[in-house]
Formats: structure tokens, sequence, C-alpha cells
């Protein structure tokens, strides 16, 4: 009986979309983390009879036919790209990006990797790195005397000294885009990698070829919608539920047609 295998990969999907769910929540609190959702797709048809076969008793051709469906599979898990909301901070070296783009940093192994999450901070040298250490891309280091820190909206960084009153330039913050960023490589600690999928990084200056601009003093909030994914998480369950259910029944009809004397 074909149903067994059909509901218990159902129940195996939906249990998939809850943890999908679960890391949405768990996340919803996670500077510039976009929601992910479980996408399905139906398994491969056994044809019984094809739709236009000719009927071999009168020579008609069959409407319909039948085509009795194998079951769901995980087609993907894919990003749900949305801006934010905008939470003020106060630190002059938070900075959140309003529109399109990522920050590019480098990994320790010379790699580079792409986040949303603008929370930067100093090193003991001076070098504007992420809450996680690794570098701003192309490597920007702020004076030990500077009395403050300006990042403008086009990404142009300067240090403020009580000694002058014209600011210094430090470099520029570029952001990167790319022709599909749902195939960005999430690799933890909000950073994405590059990869075949996503295409190669485009960088430019914030404000231009449709990047976002930078706002200093803000930090990007989670775009997880809690009240929607406790539905989904609700309609998961249900799912669940229901696919044991038809288990349940197909036993039943088994057990059954074995009592038959």
């Amino acid at each position: 009986m074909r149903a067994l295998e059909i509901a218990a990969g159902g129940m195996s999907a939906q249990a998939l979309r809850v943890e999908v769910i679960s890391n949405n929540l768990a996340n919803m609190s996670t500077t510039g983390y976009s929601p992910r959702r479980a996408e399905f797709a139906d398994l491969h048809y056994q044809q019984m009879a094809r739709p236009g076969a000719i009927a071999a008793s009168d020579g008609t051709l069959l409407p319909t036919g039948i085509q009795l469906g194998l079951g769901v599979r995980p087609s993907s898990v894919s990003v749900m790209l949305a801006q934010g909301a905008l939470a003020a901070t106060g630190n002059e070296l938070d900075i959140a990006i309003e529109g399109a783009g990522f920050i590019e940093v480098t990994l320790p192994d010379g790699r580079a990797a792409f986040t949303r999450d603008g929370a930067l901070r100093l090193t003991g040298d001076g070098l504007l790195v992420t809450a996680d250490g690794f570098a701003v891309a192309p490597g920007i280091t702020v004076p030990a005397d500077a009395r403050s820190v300006t990042i403008n909206a086009e990404g142009q960084v300067w240090a403020h000294f009580s000694d002058r009153t014209e600011p210094e330039e430090l470099g520029q913050i570029a952001l990167a885009a790319f022709t599909n960023p749902k195939g960005l490589e999430a690799i933890g600690s909000n950073l994405h990698l590059e990869t075949a999928a996503s295409g190669p990084a485009l960088l430019g200056m914030p404000g231009q070829d449709g990047l976002g601009t930078l706002r200093q003093g803000y930090l990007e909030e989670s775009s997880v919608d809690p009240v929607k994914e406790i539905t989904d998480l609700i309609e998961a369950q249900r799912g669940y539920e229901l696919n044991s259910k038809v288990i349940a029944a197909a036993d039943g009809m088994l057990a059954a047609t074995v009592q038959v004397r």
C-alpha cells in the first residue's frame, strides 16, 4: 500500500518545515537575519493510464487518465530577502545597510565573506572588524588618537582629532551585490560565501548601481515575522498530524485485509 510510504514522506517534509521555522524563531533577534522557507515538490507519478491515451473499448481519448502521485520531497530551503527595521544604537561604529548589498569581510584564510551585520569593532591596532574579529575590506585602520569616527551614507570613513579642525579620510566601505543573492552559502556568524549559484560579487559604492546606503549609529534588525512563523508552525504541526492519521488508517486497512478469511 503506497499510502504508508507517501504519508511517511509527508511527515518527514513537515518535520523539515518545523526545523526551518524553529531556526527562524531562534534568530528573531539576530542582526541582519533574513528568514528561510522550506519549499517542496511532488515526486514522480505512476501512469496507470496516460491522459490522451486511446481507450481500448471504443477508441476515444482518455480526458484525464490515472496518475498516482508517490509523495513529496524537499526542493530547497530558500532565504526570504527583506529589509529589516533599523534600530538606533548610538554606537558610532554600528552601521546598517538601508537597501540592497552586503559588507565584504576577510576571513582568516583569506577568503572573502559577506554580511549585513554592521556591528563593527576596533582591534587593539585600530583595525575595523566585525564582532567576530574579521577585518572589513579593504582594511581600514583608525588612529589611536582619533576623537571620533564618522561613516557617511556613501561609505566614506572619516576620523576626527582634537588638535585638528579638518577630519582625515581613512578609507571607503564598499558594498557587494549578487545576481542571485539567494544562492549565497550561509556559514554562520551572519556570514555568507559566494557560490556558482550566486554569481561573483559585484562591488560598488553605497548609493550607486542599485546598492543601498549606510546609516551610522543603527543596526538592521531581523526581518523575521513572529506571527507568520507561529502560523506556519501550527500549519506544519497539523500537516504532520494528518499524515500520521493516514498511516494509522492505512495500517488499519492492511490489518483488515490480512484478517479476511
